[in-house]
């Protein structure tokens, strides 16, 4: 009984994921296409160690110590279900981020993880701008979806890694202090 009701709860996430991959290739356009590529590297692994590199330079000590912390749980976590579940690409993505070609899964999305704990961060932080960086956040996002490099279902469970991770990050560092 528990087997069937957890098949057709993965069965309905599919076909929320192919109705929505359908959808966005049906209302891609040129400019929408060319904005969201430029944005998306924002969430790749090197745009993260610039983050914590800035946040270091900067000497925002607590946004520094949050997001590599957060960042380093985010990345095991994201490599370990990528390399337990792993689910194929949509078909036919748009763009395929510098380093794609030692990924070969989809879920989840690191890139929505990692820009979910730099948004987690700037809300932390009284010196990093909330909500410059929750738009951005967003953005990479969605353009993980957009070009076709992740369903809707890894984006919305990298975002739920990124808070999660955040919120272990934050528990951890005020136990050690």
């Amino acid at each position: 009984m528990r087997a069937q009701i957890l098949a057709e709860f993965f069965d309905l996430l599919v076909r929320i994921d192919t109705a929505t991959m359908d959808a966005i290739v049906a209302a891609r356009t040129p400019l929408m296409t060319k904005v969201l590529t430029s944005v998306t590297g924002l969430g790749s692994a090197t745009a993260a160690l610039c983050f914590v590199g800035v946040c270091y330079l900067a000497d925002w000590d607590e946004a520094f110590r949050h997001s590599l912390v957060a960042l380093s749980i985010t990345g095991v976590i994201v490599g370990t279900l990528m390399l337990t579940v792993q689910r194929p690409f949509p078909a036919d993505p748009v763009c395929l981020t510098d380093g794609a070609e030692t990924v070969s899964t989809s879920f989840p999305s690191g890139h929505a993880a990692a820009v979910t704990v730099y948004a987690m961060t700037a809300r932390k932080s009284d010196a990093l701008p909330f909500g410059a960086v929750v738009v951005l956040a967003t953005l990479v996002a969605i353009s993980r979806i957009y070009l076709g490099t992740h369903y809707l279902t890894d984006t919305v469970v990298g975002v739920g890694i990124g808070v999660a991770a955040f919120l272990l990050s934050a528990w951890l560092l005020d136990r050690a202090s």
